[in-house]
């Protein structure tokens, strides 16, 4: 989920470096990760997101 997110951040990714863009998504991975784990444990929407019924 994190890769399509890393094409709209190019100002950071600029540098064209592989180590800079692997840094990136990691983070991106992290974060995703933290709050996919929040929301099943604890209930918690992250800030600005919409949870709409399947």
């Amino acid at each position: 989920m994190a890769w399509p997110f890393l094409r709209f951040q190019k100002a950071r990714t600029i540098d064209g470096r592989k180590t800079t863009r692997k840094t990136v998504i990691v983070a991106l991975a992290r974060k995703l990760l933290i709050a996919l784990w929040r929301l099943v444990t604890a209930g918690e929407v992250p800030q600005g997101v919409i949870v709409r019924a399947a």
